[in-house]
């Protein structure tokens, strides 16, 4: 932890001023340190509310990425795993991400003011600052579980959002989590951490392959391949909403990534929010350069996917890398989420990409912490990365050594997730069934699961027409017009 001096020596000389004479200098002292406790958690606040921001993020992404018949699902999608989420975490989720057994946390349960959480030398008793750093874990578990979603537009029934978002909040999220940060399975492997700063393997590897195993059992939607088996596109019916949600999600990072300094000392979560900035850049240029290459045009949603990717492979190393290493880890990961997107894409219908922004990204981000990370940021106990290796004195063995324990999370996290996943998914579409008619999915889940339309003006049913007005084909009461007016903007 830095030494907060700068603060100190105000606090210090203010108390100076304003004490009595009699004050001891360890009143002083405890007043430097609840104050610089507090400005602490008034900094984890601030990045808490940025991470909820979020939220909108990805409901605007995947709104813009769906179809106008689509749109409402989205927006009740969000609110219902947003609330659904918070309370699995407070009642199960925080217990099993906190301090146990090497495999899960074994207090904290329906989490409340002045429980004994952990035990033994390293047990502590719930106060203010507690209370909000669980909510700080819970904005963490709340994205992850939104970058699940992303593969399943336009056809998936609500009812799985539902039983999917306890499960992960109660189980799947807090199982990674504990791993790697509440000492856990992954927090000493050999005598080395797995260093992963803000979650590029913890959140979006876990969203990622949560998405990977809901896609495989729900399939593809309607239309996305010809009779040869090659994808068409579909577009999304709005740019603009894909842009204002990436634009969110990329200011949502910057307490993501600089919220989880969890202090003020030395400003450091500045050159976190820095390295977060410089790698969203270069996904950014990356993205554009590679789909130009390719296509000719500078496409709007792979550019969107390059800032997300960029963001993603930064989110491990924001902590543990200087700032030259940023870009350089923004750049390829721009770089590779063109060509996984469109290769992905030959196989599986992921609409907003999710499976190549926060997979492959989140991969290339926890692995990049063991190229890139620096002698003077890394995690106690941890070896540089192999950058250190190549151009310094850090022996290759112990550079191999933590990469391999950065690829032993990658794995881990595959594996548990997908296997929880899978068999819920699996069991899902047993039971309530995963995936609405085809009559439905025609028909949009706007209307079909809702009762409403997101763009009702779009979609005028036959009663509503007066004398005089255009006649729809095929339009009968209850059933969707096809619409008014489109949009066809190219996603992809």
């Amino acid at each position: 932890m830095r030494k907060k001096m700068g603060l100190a020596v105000l606090l210090a000389a203010l108390a100076s001023l304003v004490l009595p004479g009699a004050a001891s200098a360890e009143s002083v002292a405890e007043i430097v340190a609840a104050k610089s406790s507090e400005l602490d958690m008034v900094w984890v606040a601030v990045a808490t509310a940025l991470v909820f921001l979020m939220q909108a993020g990805f409901m605007f992404l995947e709104i813009g990425f769906s179809r106008q018949k689509n749109v409402g699902t989205g927006v009740a999608k969000v609110l219902v795993n947003l609330a659904l989420v918070t309370i699995a975490w407070w009642v199960v989720g925080y217990g099993i991400n906190g301090p146990g057994n090497d495999f899960f946390g074994s207090s904290g349960f329906f989490f409340h003011f002045d429980q004994t959480i952990g035990s033994g030398a390293e047990a502590f008793n719930v106060a203010g600052p507690d209370a909000m750093l669980m909510l700080y874990g819970l904005a963490f578990c709340a994205v992850s579980l939104a970058i699940v979603w992303g593969t399943t537009l336009e056809r998936i029934k609500f009812g799985a959002y539902v039983i999917y978002a306890i499960v992960f909040g109660a189980v799947i999220y807090p199982l990674v989590a504990h791993a790697v940060w509440g000492g856990g399975l992954l927090s000493d492997v050999g005598g080395k951490p797995v260093m992963d700063f803000a979650g590029s393997s913890v959140v979006h590897l876990t969203g990622a392959v949560g998405a990977l195993a809901a896609l495989l059992l729900l399939g593809a939607r309607k239309g996305k391949y010809d009779a040869a088996g090659k994808p068409r596109v579909i577009p999304g019916h709005s740019m603009p909403l894909v842009g204002l949600g990436v634009i969110l999600l990329w200011i949502g990072w910057f307490g993501f990534n600089g919220g989880s300094t969890f202090e003020t000392a030395g400003s450091f979560f500045g050159e976190v929010m820095l390295n977060t900035q410089l790698a969203a850049a270069a996904g950014v240029i990356g993205a554009s350069i590679a789909v130009y290459l390719k296509s000719r045009s500078l496409d709007v949603g792979m550019a969107g996917n390059g800032a997300i990717a960029g963001l993603v492979g930064v989110t491990a190393p924001s902590g543990f890398v200087e700032t030259w290493a940023a870009p350089i880890i923004g750049l390829i990961a721009g770089l590779l989420v063109v060509y996984a997107v469109l290769s992905i894409e030959r196989l599986l219908d992921d609409p907003v990409g999710a499976l190549s922004a926060h997979g492959l990204a989140g991969i290339w981000g926890t692995l990049s912490v063991g190229i890139f990370g620096s002698e003077r940021l890394i995690s106690e106990g941890a070896a540089p990365g192999l950058w250190y290796a190549v151009f310094g004195d850090v022996t290759f063995s112990a550079s191999l050594g933590q990469l391999a324990v950065q690829g032993l999370a990658v794995l881990f996290t595959f594996v548990v997730v997908f296997t929880i996943s899978y068999v819920t998914f699996a069991i899902i579409k047993r039971t309530i069934g995963l995936r609405v008619s085809d009559a439905e999915e025609e028909a949009g889940l706007d209307i079909s699961s809702h009762g409403m339309y997101g763009y009702p003006e779009q979609f005028i049913p036959q009663p509503e027409y007066s004398t005089g007005l255009p006649h729809t084909m095929g339009a009968g009461a209850g059933v969707p017009a096809t619409p008014v007016q489109t949009t066809a903007t190219e996603s992809r």
